[in-house]
């Protein structure tokens, strides 16, 4: 008895402290995702602003097309001379969550953001969530010093700065919370920043918007019930996500090691894809997969709007453009070959063009990103939670067949894909990648 006795009174101690200690949790944690949020929404709303000045810019003045490959030895001078250390982009984020004992300097923040306006200027294929997640680490990585941060919430900050960047860069908070939680690690989510990640994504995107930053609405129509046919489509869907989003990455890191290995100096390698991109589009006579590919992405929700080819045509164009050294993100052109793959797969099997423009614009991204909880979510800010079940179907089964490949190379696996691939467990994907036969 005595011993019963004496064992009840601390854990009711315990127990009563333990609401303090949450509470007190929340709101230190809060305040830090907060101040990341703002210094992420600040600087994604700047970017937003002058690469939409720029876009308009380049779409004014046509010749600029025919200088891509003086801007690209231009990026790379610059980054040859002064960021080396920040060159690996996303992946050198990633690295530092891995490691807190890394550092994310400064400059990755101006250095990406200028020469990623400078690749869209002149016309290269590029996205805009790279600049943002890096720029957003590289922020977060800000606050070590003044917030006196330890090594477990200096992991957590740099967590939350790719949450901000990715929230306010897309205009999808939730989704932003849930990308800076997943992308680190297959197979495993990092709960333990999840207040600061949503606060960083949330106050982000509140900033982003209040500095004037409005983001495309793509209206897709409700559906109440898939019938035999269309379940038989999206799984199709599923399967050309994860064909497609391997290709991306495929290719993307075979040109960036090709042109390293052939290449040496670091400005002639974009000089090379700069010229290579004019060509394309002289031999095309288009220019519609210079850029962002927001016009294609459109056309991609409207019956017969791309050609079939459209999709590919952009693999070709992203992949030239960041896998020679241009500087800018994967995720926009992604929702563009997902859209426009989405689209010629709705025309070929008699199916709504938006919902497969909608359902494979999230799906190849979550492929290539490994990140399918964070697109489904994304998918159903974006596109209505009645698509939740379709969305859900097609990054899922992208996820699971693109396999142990991506567009980060610095992600860890924790949790392999099947029983008999453990073997890659612990390794990134990079080590995977070189080691594949």
């Amino acid at each position: 008895m005595p011993d019963d006795m004496s064992t009840k009174p601390s854990q009711s101690h315990g127990r009563s402290s333990e609401i303090p200690a949450l509470a007190l949790n929340l709101i230190r944690l809060t305040i830090i995702g907060s101040c990341v949020g703002i210094l992420s929404g600040v600087a994604s709303a700047i970017f937003l602003l002058s690469l939409s000045a720029a876009t308009n810019y380049r779409e004014s003045h046509s010749n600029l097309l025919y200088l891509l490959p003086a801007a690209g030895a231009l990026i790379g001078l610059i980054y040859s001379t002064y960021g080396k250390s920040v060159d690996a982009g996303n992946n050198l984020v990633l690295e530092t969550v891995h490691d807190p004992n890394g550092s994310i300097p400064f400059r990755m923040a101006p250095l990406v953001l200028v020469t990623t306006v400078l690749t869209h200027l002149f016309g290269g294929s590029a996205g805009r969530e790279g600049t943002a997640v890096q720029m957003g680490g590289a922020l977060a990585a800000l606050l070590r010093k003044p917030l006196r941060l330890d090594r477990k919430d200096f992991r957590i900050v740099v967590m939350s700065g790719i949450s901000g960047g990715f929230g306010s860069v897309f205009g999808t908070p939730v989704a932003g919370t849930v990308f800076g939680l997943e992308v680190l690690t297959l197979g495993r989510m990092s709960y333990e920043a999840i207040i600061p990640c949503l606060a960083a994504s949330v106050v982000g995107d509140i900033v982003c918007r209040a500095l004037g930053v409005q983001h495309h609405l793509y209206v897709v129509q409700p559906i109440q019930q898939l019938s035999g046919k269309m379940w038989l489509a999206v799984i199709l869907a599923g399967v050309a996500c994860a064909g497609t989003a391997a290709a991306f990455s495929e290719l993307t890191h075979s040109i960036s090691a090709l042109t390293k290995k052939y290449l040496k100096s670091g400005w002639a390698r974009p000089v090379i894809g700069g010229t290579l991109i004019i060509a394309l589009t002289l031999a095309l006579k288009s220019r519609a997969y210079l850029g962002l590919g927001l016009p294609l992405i459109e056309q991609s929700f409207q019956q017969h709007g791309v050609p079939y080819t459209a999709f590919a045509i952009k693999i070709l164009f992203t992949a030239i453009t960041l896998g020679t050294g241009f500087k800018g993100g994967e995720v926009t052109p992604l929702f563009c070959i997902g859209a426009t793959l989405g689209a010629a797969l709705a025309h070929v099997i008699g199916v709504p063009c938006d919902l497969f423009a909608a359902l494979c614009f999230v799906g190849v991204f979550a492929g290539a990103a490994n990140t399918p909880v964070a697109c489904i979510v994304m998918g159903m800010e974006l596109f209505g939670s009645s698509l939740a079940v379709p969305l859900a179907t097609v990054c899922i089964i992208s996820y699971q067949l693109t396999g142990h490949r991506g567009i980060y190379l610095s992600q860890r696996v924790h949790t392999a894909k099947a029983e008999s691939l453990t073997s890659v467990t612990g390794n990134t994907l990079r080590e995977y990648r070189t080691r594949e036969p």
